[in-house]
């Protein structure tokens, strides 16, 4: 628990996911006005703008959006950094999140994360590294899960994202660096989206980097996305988690 006392300002970490708009829709309905901002990593759908814009007549209020001011999308800093990802993160959280949403962030203010009721324990080590910030996470007091937030929004009459549509179970950066070992996230994104595939397949070559790696006869082997067998996705995309971070249904309702 944060010993920081509050200064009544809110603020809302809105991803453009199912999850962070209900949860910013609760965070109004409980405060009034609060600070929405979107961290615009450009490399994200572009129906993120239409689902953005749903939500904001949605929500009554504007979406603030702040961007990175050294780099333009993911590419950028992995070619900057000359790395992708590993057990600990991937670059682009930093430099295209966490370093922009950091600057409409102020001592005192109280966060609204969108962390769903199966993310307790994700809740107890953002807190336990982020003891200086003060968090309410309205999806876990009332006991929400993604598939209540995504149906939230459709009795909202508000379009789900486009990500979803296509079959990806988060609404992250297209070709999420985050989604290791995954083979059928890789093939559902060089279905969808071949340039952005080819692209980061490129990176993994020129950084000599693979993000997979598959098991066979026992032995961990490493494989580059140029290497992935060709065919569809046969099974469920990994739940890839990147940002900074009933009742409830009658609360969200438009009023």
């Amino acid at each position: 628990m944060s010993k920081i006392k509050p200064s009544g300002r809110i603020v809302s970490h809105f991803s453009c996911g199912a999850a962070s708009a209900v949860a910013t829709k609760l965070a109004i309905k409980k405060h009034g006005t609060v600070e929405i901002v979107y961290c615009d990593t450009g490399s994200e759908h572009p129906d993120n703008k239409r689902f953005m814009r749903d939500c904001e007549e949605w929500f009554g209020q504007s979406v603030k959006v702040v961007k990175s001011e050294k780099f333009s999308n993911i590419y950028e800093v992995f070619e900057a950094r000359r790395f992708l990802v590993s057990h600990q993160g991937a670059p682009c959280t930093g430099e295209l999140k966490k370093i922009p949403g950091d600057t409409t962030w102020e001592i005192g203010d109280t966060e609204i994360f969108g962390y769903t009721a199966d993310e307790n324990k994700r809740l107890e080590r953002w807190r336990k590294n982020n003891f200086e910030r003060i968090i309410e996470c309205p999806l876990i007091d009332n006991q929400l899960s993604k598939s209540d937030c995504l149906g939230m929004l459709d009795r909202a009459g508000i379009e789900i994202p486009m990500m979803y549509k296509l079959g990806f179970k988060n609404n992250n950066c297209i070709g999420c660096v985050k989604a290791r070992d995954s083979i059928d996230y890789w093939k559902r994104v060089r279905k969808h989206f071949p340039k952005q595939f080819n692209k980061t397949a490129k990176l993994e070559r020129k950084l000599n980097i693979n993000i997979n790696r598959v098991t066979k006869k026992g032995i961990r082997l490493a494989v580059f996305l140029d290497e992935i067998e060709p065919g569809d996705p046969k099974g469920a995309d990994p739940d890839i988690q990147c940002g900074l971070f009933c009742m409830a249904e009658s609360e969200v309702k438009n009023e």
